[in-house]
């Protein structure tokens, strides 16, 4: 059975994989999640027992891979 995140362990999940790329990279949040859902780039893959959606590891991934260039290029301009 695949492992599944809530909307919380999504966003950890993904502020671990950009900081990995730079340490000074913003912190993704559970709004950012449920934009990433409203824009296409991740699906719900289930629900929890209260209804909440749960996500793929795999999908997380590509939705974080499709929106880190935008995210780390207004991190470099928030710091000069």
């Amino acid at each position: 059975m695949t492992q599944l995140y809530n909307g919380k362990q999504a966003a950890e999940l993904a502020t671990q994989w950009r900081r990995t790329v730079s340490a000074t990279a913003a912190a993704v949040t559970r709004p950012a999640i449920c934009n990433w859902v409203t824009r296409g780039h991740l699906q719900v893959a289930g629900l929890d027992e209260h209804g909440r959606p749960l996500y793929a590891l795999a999908d997380l991934a590509r939705a974080e891979l499709a929106t880190r260039d935008r995210a780390l290029r207004l991190v470099a301009t928030s710091g000069t």
